[in-house]
């Protein structure tokens, strides 16, 4: 496994009978980001680990493991689980330290990093009030046990500061990344939408394939040996046989890149100035004969997500965040691959539970839960 993405949520604004608002965990091999917690998240993470373990043994979501949770925006069906999940955690006596990263406007930026009130112009699901409202509820690194950066970014303009526990804010440089991080780096795409909000991307580096031990075991070869070739030096043995370094490497990898919109209109900025992404999981709220309320909400159709994963050179799309007035994804499935009918790239439609894997020869597949496990 690349990269696995959990999709705990595929509701829009409430839940349904058979669908929860947003919430997605996504793996790498150096951890896990959160992408999204709304009302219930910790429950549906809860389930998730327990399907795992009874279907998929081995594969593990372990709360130590999530470095950094990415919030969207602030409306509340993607923000209202954090809060809840967090003190679970503490009770749990988590140690790892947690990064939260989420977007604000340049207007509020300054207001926090100057130590003003938040403008009354900012809307009631601006992310800055929250994060007050969540500290003074006990959300702070010396209530909760375990260390919690709270990181606020004007995403347009890459600005970012610190909202300390004490009230103050302090500038960064630049957005931090989830600590021990070196492979794997997290981007935010501005998007558009009636609150700041952005998409979260994180990309892994290609780089050589996996050195093949086997192998090297089997011509019995010394430590120094398997480092010289390893490290992409030619050998040559004893008799005169040359063992080339290439041949001890799998597939070279190539770089992934994933990204996971929150709300947004179609073809937002940030989304389409990128290119070259592998999988693209994009709301789809409304179908096309809803395309005036998509315009007025500032959502997206499905044919409006095809459009954005066509401009950014997306290889698959997967759509999510459906109206609760669908009953099902039959109809934006549609619409979208009737957009995708001349091109390439591959499309799909998640349902909670879902996971999307990026295996490490770039191999896409959507594994589909259903009561007995999932399919592919």
């Amino acid at each position: 496994m690349r990269m696995e993405l959990h999709i705990l949520g595929t509701s829009s604004a409430r839940p349904t009978g058979h669908r929860q608002v947003s919430g997605s965990l996504l793996q790498c091999e150096e951890g896990i980001m959160v992408i999204d917690a709304g009302e219930g998240f910790q429950m549906r993470y809860a389930n998730q680990r327990k399907r795992l373990k009874l279907h998929d043994k081995g594969n593990t979501l372990r709360a130590s493991r999530v470095h950094v949770v990415c919030l969207t925006h602030g409306h509340l069906d993607h923000t209202w689980g954090l809060l809840p999940w967090m003190h679970t955690m503490a009770l749990d006596k988590r140690e790892t330290p947690l990064l939260i990263l989420g977007p604000t406007s340049s207007e509020v930026f300054d207001a926090v990093l100057n130590g003003d009130a938040i403008p009354a112009s900012a809307p009631s699901a601006e992310l800055a009030r929250q994060i007050r409202g969540w500290q003074e509820l006990g959300a702070t690194t010396e209530s909760l046990g375990y260390s919690v950066r709270w990181i606020l970014g004007d995403v347009s303009a890459n600005r970012w500061l610190e909202m300390g526990d004490d009230g103050g804010a302090t500038l960064l440089d630049t957005m931090p990344q989830p600590k021990g991080w070196k492979k794997n780096r997290i981007q935010p795409l501005a998007t558009h939408h009636t609150v700041p909000s952005c998409a979260w991307m994180l990309e892994s580096k290609g780089g050589a394939g996996k050195f093949n031990r086997l192998k090297a075991a089997e011509l019995r070869l010394t430590d120094e040996q398997k480092g010289q070739l390893s490290s992409g030096n030619d050998i040559t043995m004893a008799d005169g046989t040359l063992l080339k370094a290439d041949d001890f490497r799998g597939q070279e990898r190539p770089n992934t890149r994933i990204v996971v919109s929150g709300d947004t209109a179609e073809m937002a900025d940030g989304i389409t100035s990128i290119s070259d992404v592998d999988v693209l999981v994009h709301e789809s709220t409304f179908i096309d004969e809803a395309q005036q309320w998509a315009d007025e909400f500032l959502h997206s159709t499905s044919t409006g997500a095809a459009r954005t994963a066509l401009a950014c050179n997306a290889r698959h799309l997967v759509l999510t965040h459906f109206s609760a007035r669908l009953k099902n994804a039959i109809i934006p499935l549609s619409e979208a691959k009737d957009l995708f009918d001349s091109s390439d790239v591959s499309v799909s439609a998640a349902d909670d539970g879902d996971r999307i894997k990026i295996s490490e020869n770039g191999a896409i597949s959507h594994l589909v839960w259903s009561d007995d496990g999932w399919s592919s």
